[in-house]
């Protein structure tokens, strides 16, 4: 933090930070408590490397602001600032403030961006409240009185972005609502906790087929509403499955277990988007393209003798693939394959932007895959088509919020702590 203007009077105090998005493994889809964001059962995820997943967040005060300013992807997002879940985050952190009267009656200007879809189903808003969270904790040298006590007031903007605000493999314990602070905050102990840093794992790697850039037709948030209304099968989920799986893939990620992480990751994957189908009326997220890569993953597994690739999808229809180090040049060439980049040149394909990663496009096309995989796969039914995936990220685990240069980085005039970022499709 720092202050960024030679105005004696009225300083402009800033902080930028860039945090990354997480994929659950083991998925929570449910509000046990709305007010407070708490989720029916405990999760588990994967925070993947920040090198083309994040969101970018700078927060600034200063008593020249005339009031609370938020800018998502360079346009200012008008009332967004009163709103329950930036209040939640912006009014939390200043109460752990180590000076609190500092920033007590400072308004807040915040710009933050993604570098990936928004509400398409990749966790957008875990990136962006996390970065929020740990913006503004930089901004104004939050001090937690326990440990994971930031988590906890990330989880109110987003549920998942606690998650992200932890490196490596992360739970989100569901906690109690009898659980309160010294102050009589509720829900203390629903927050995220680490279980493994993203050094644990290395050898794992993730493939994100963006088959959707869209906003998503049902919200999570609405979703989950109708799902804890009318689902049966959420509840016999939260009751007598999950128990069982966090205990599960928590052993498998910490013993390196492949063929367990995977076998649970994809089974969960599955039963969440079955408590979708049972909810009435039923949420679809996943689509004819999404299935079809399910087909194509059971079906190179079975070819392998081995779990080598694991699938799983949010609330959207883009597939995250799990898998190792070993084979992720091969999963990636099969996959490319099936959902070539509309390039026709042999190095186009990491030329055009198809795949975030030129080193591992060369290494995708350059891979000749094996004819028996081929006619196993064939049998899916699946022609090779151009245009059904918009892009294919390759990526690993990766760390916590960092903290950038607000002179580099940063998303606000350093004068004036108005908005600089502008939107560039690409």
């Amino acid at each position: 933090m720092s202050s960024t203007n030679d105005d004696e009077s009225s300083p402009i105090w800033m902080a930028t930070v860039s945090a990354p998005t997480n994929i659950a493994c083991i998925k929570y889809w449910g509000k046990k408590d709305a007010k407070w964001n708490t989720p029916t059962n405990d999760s588990v995820s994967v925070t993947l490397d920040q090198k083309d997943l994040r969101a970018v967040t700078t927060a600034a005060a200063s008593i020249k602001f005339e009031k609370d300013r938020l800018w998502l992807n360079g346009e200012e997002e008008v009332g967004a600032s009163d709103s329950k879940r930036f209040r939640a985050c912006v009014d939390g952190v200043k109460a752990l403030a180590a000076d609190p009267s500092k920033w007590k009656d400072l308004k807040i200007h915040v710009s933050s961006y993604n570098t990936f879809p928004t509400a398409a189903g990749l966790a957008s808003s875990a990136a962006g409240y996390a970065a929020l969270v740990a913006a503004l904790a930089e901004l104004m040298s939050a001090k937690e009185t326990y440990q994971g006590q930031l988590t906890t007031i990330a989880r109110q903007g987003s549920g998942s972005a606690c998650r992200s605000l932890y490196g490596g493999f992360v739970a989100w314990k569901a906690g109690s609502a009898e659980v309160s602070t010294e102050g009589g905050t509720p829900w203390a102990d629903s927050m995220a906790v680490q279980i493994a840093d993203e050094n644990h794992w290395p050898e794992l790697r993730a493939v994100i087929m963006v088959v959707s850039d869209e906003k998503k037709d049902t919200s999570s948030t609405a979703g989950m509403s109708t799902s804890v209304a009318t689902s049966t099968l959420l509840q016999h989920r939260i009751a007598k499955v999950v128990p069982e799986r966090m205990a599960s893939i928590e052993k498998a990620f910490l013993e390196k277990d492949f063929e367990s992480f995977g076998e649970l990751t994809m089974k969960d994957s599955n039963q969440f988007h079955s408590v979708c189908a049972d909810t009435y009326p039923p949420i679809f997220y996943m689509n004819d393209v999404s299935r079809t890569i399910v087909r194509i993953v059971h079906a190179y597994n079975k070819w392998a003798g081995e779990t080598r690739v694991a699938y799983t999808y949010d609330a959207g229809p883009n597939a995250v693939l799990y898998t190792l180090e070993k084979y992720v040049v091969e999963v990636g060439a099969l996959m490319a394959h099936y959902f070539p980049s509309p390039a026709t040149a042999t190095t186009a394909a990491a030329a055009d932007g198809y795949f975030n990663d030129s080193t591992f496009a060369n290494d995708v096309t350059a891979f000749t895959l094996n004819s028996e995989l081929l006619a196993a796969t064939n049998k899916t039914g699946r022609v090779p088509n151009a245009g059904d995936v918009k892009k294919i990220y390759h990526t690993k685990s990766g760390p916590g919020p960092q903290v950038l240069s607000n002179e580099k980085d940063g998303n606000l005039d350093l004068k004036t702590g108005l908005n600089t970022y502008i939107n560039t499709p690409k």
